[in-house]
């Protein structure tokens, strides 16, 4: 075999075995598994405007669009990590339980936004969306 075909080959190999270690982690809806339940929110940003007025569309906050969000049991352990789309809108599946949904910093917004604990029931009635607010440090 060339060189360039061993190259090519190794990245191949590598890539797929890196594709099977990755958590689970969705941004949009797909097959949910049996008894899972799932759970969607959306990473939003603001203020955007340095004076916010009611009613003031111009001012609304911004969807986070790559937000990694990583979802650990109460006693702290990562089960899953989903990514927020685009439109800031993100979802994963898990079996029924208690989470708490642990955002991470983004780059270009102040700090972190808060984690969000949560319930998924066992009788795989989603909760209500979860809400993931970044602050972008306007004043």
């Amino acid at each position: 075999m060339t060189r360039r075909f061993v190259s090519i080959l190794s990245i191949v190999v590598l890539a797929t075995a890196l594709g099977a270690c990755t958590p689970a982690a969705s941004t949009g809806p797909t097959s949910v598994p049996a008894g899972a339940v799932r759970v969607s929110g959306l990473a939003h940003a603001g203020p955007t405007c340095p004076v916010v007025r009611p009613g003031d569309s111009s001012c609304a906050d911004r969807p986070v669009a790559g937000a990694v969000l990583v979802v650990t049991t109460a006693a702290g352990t990562e089960v899953a990590r989903a990514t927020s789309a685009a439109d800031g809108t993100f979802s994963v599946a898990l079996p029924p339980g208690d989470y708490v949904l642990v955002p991470q910093p983004v780059t270009g917004l102040l700090g972190t936004a808060r984690p969000v604990p949560f319930h998924a029931q066992a009788d795989g009635a989603a909760p209500a969306p979860l809400d993931v607010a970044y602050d972008t440090g306007i004043r």
